[in-house]
């Protein structure tokens, strides 16, 4: 049976984070500056809740919330380009039940996949410091204990990679993360843990150089749903 109960008050403790200063520092500036577009809405502002189904069989693995996508919408790769990427693959290879993710009350529901990240607040840059990165690795951990019947863990960019293999590491599922690299679709089948399977991160700095293409990042999920025992 999924934990939904842990997975909520996972989340309660998610939001309620401030062991970085000066990441909420930089959320908390965002939110009131805003920029020109969005200076009607309220920001989130807050480090950014897991987001999905609690019986997902896969975990999307992301970078950070973007300064005006999540940190303003609340909800995971929402509001912002790298969403819109995103959630059309999901809904193609049937994660999603729908292609978009505007808002936070925009009716889209995940199935059998959850979206996590290895930073749940917006950092300065896009980069997140190490010191940073380990003060949420323990969400990450919470993540992995509280989906029961995980199988495949996607992880969209490098910073989502090694977030993965060091808590692969800290469980004994592998010995050294040196021997696992990241590439765009490899696939990492690992004894007694769910198979990593990687993908480039949807990042305009990806999508606009065609470094990352639509049928590149589908391809992703299409093979993630199989992982998950979606045929």
């Amino acid at each position: 049976m999924p934990n939904a109960s842990a997975l909520d008050r996972l989340n309660h403790r998610i939001t309620a984070c401030d062991r970085c200063p000066r990441l909420r520092t930089h959320c908390l500036a965002i939110a009131q500056k805003k920029t020109a577009r969005f200076r009607d809405q309220a920001y989130f502002g807050k480090p950014v809740p897991n987001f999905g189904d609690p019986r997902a069989k896969a975990l999307i693995v992301g970078l950070a919330p973007a300064a005006h996508g999540a940190n303003r919408t609340g909800r995971m790769f929402t509001g912002d380009r790298s969403g819109d990427w995103l959630y059309r693959a999901m809904h193609e290879a049937g994660f999603a039940n729908q292609p978009t993710a505007e808002h936070a009350e925009d009716g889209l529901k995940l199935r059998n996949a959850m979206i996590t990240a290895a930073a749940h607040c917006a950092p300065p840059g896009n980069k997140p410091t190490p010191d940073e990165l380990t003060n949420c690795a323990g969400f990450l951990a919470d993540t992995f204990n509280a989906l029961r019947d995980l199988r495949v863990v996607v992880c969209l960019g490098k910073i989502g990679f090694d977030a993965t293999l060091k808590l692969y590491q800290q469980r004994g599922w592998i010995a050294k993360r040196s021997p696992y690299k990241f590439a765009h679709a490899a696939e990492h089948v690992i004894d007694g843990a769910p198979t990593v399977l990687c993908s480039y991160h949807p990042s305009q700095q990806n999508t606009f150089t065609g470094r990352l293409t639509r049928e590149m990042l589908l391809g992703v999920f299409t093979r993630a749903r199989t992982l998950a025992g979606d045929k």
